[in-house]
C-alpha cells in the first residue's frame, strides 16, 4: 500500500522519465492538447486501472471510473452528473471513435448488490447500484441454480450489457454509433485468470480477446 511519502517518490521517478531524460511526450500533450480516440469507463476498484491493465501511454486514453464502471441513463433529474458530463465531453468534445465500458472480476460493487447490502438509506453508492437492479434480477430469473461465483460473473457481465444499452439513451451516442463513427465495446477483465474478455454480439457471449 502506497503512503503519501511513496506516492511522492514516484513522481520523483515519474518525472525523471518523463521531463528530465525526454520530455517530448509531454512537450506534444501540452502544445497539441489530448486526442485520444478511446474512452474507457472503468471502476473505481484500484486493481484495475485502465491504462496499466491495457498498457497504455499518457493521453491515450479518456478515463470514467466511478463505482462498479456504470453508465446511467440519459435523464436530466437532479443536479449532478459526473458519468454523463464526462462522457459528454469525450464524445461531444473530443470526438472519440470508440467507447469501451470495461467491468471486471471480483468487483465489490456488484457482489453487495447482489447479497442485498444496497438497501441503506441515504447512501450515494446504494442508489447509484440501483442502476445494476436489472442485471442483478436477469442472474436471479436466469441463474437460479448456479453457485455463487458463478452468479457474481454473470451480474458483473450483464451489468455491462446494461450500460451499453444505457450509452444508447444520449442522443449524441446513438446518433454517431448510426452514422459509424462511434463503436461501442463491452469488455471484462478477469483478474483471476489474467484474461480480457469481450461481448460478442452474434453469439450473445463473452469471448477471449
Amino acid at each position: 500500500m502506497s503512503s503519501p511519502k511513496q506516492l511522492i517518490e514516484g513522481f520523483s521517478r515519474f518525472r525523471e522519465m518523463h521531463f528530465a531524460k525526454d520530455d517530448t511526450l509531454y512537450r506534444e500533450l501540452v502544445e497539441q492538447g489530448q486526442t485520444p480516440k478511446t474512452l474507457v469507463v472503468g471502476c473505481c476498484d484500484a486493481r484495475v486501472d485502465p491504462a496499466i491493465i491495457l498498457d497504455c501511454a499518457p493521453g491515450d486514453l479518456f478515463v470514467i471510473r466511478n463505482v462498479a464502471n456504470l453508465v446511467p441513463p440519459a435523464e436530466d433529474q437532479g443536479h449532478y452528473h459526473g458519468t454523463s458530463a464526462a462522457l459528454e465531453f469525450g464524445v461531444c468534445e473530443l470526438n472519440v471513435e470508440h467507447i469501451i465500458v470495461l467491468g471486471h472480476a471480483q468487483c465489490g460493487g456488484i457482489h453487495a448488490l447482489m447479497e442485498g447490502a444496497m438497501h441503506k438509506k441515504d447512501s450515494f453508492i446504494a442508489e447509484w447500484m440501483g442502476i445494476a437492479d436489472a442485471a442483478q434480477q436477469y442472474v436471479q430469473r436466469e441463474l437460479p441454480g448456479a453457485d455463487l461465483r458463478q452468479r457474481r460473473r454473470a451480474c458483473e457481465q450483464r451489468a455491462i450489457l446494461g450500460s451499453l444499452d444505457n450509452l444508447l439513451t444520449f442522443s449524441w451516442i446513438r446518433e454517431r454509433v448510426e452514422q459509424g463513427t462511434l463503436t461501442l465495446h463491452g469488455w471484462y477483465f478477469d483478474m483471476e485468470n489474467g484474461q480480457l474478455l469481450s461481448y460478442n454480439t452474434t453469439t450473445r457471449r463473452f469471448e477471449l480477446l
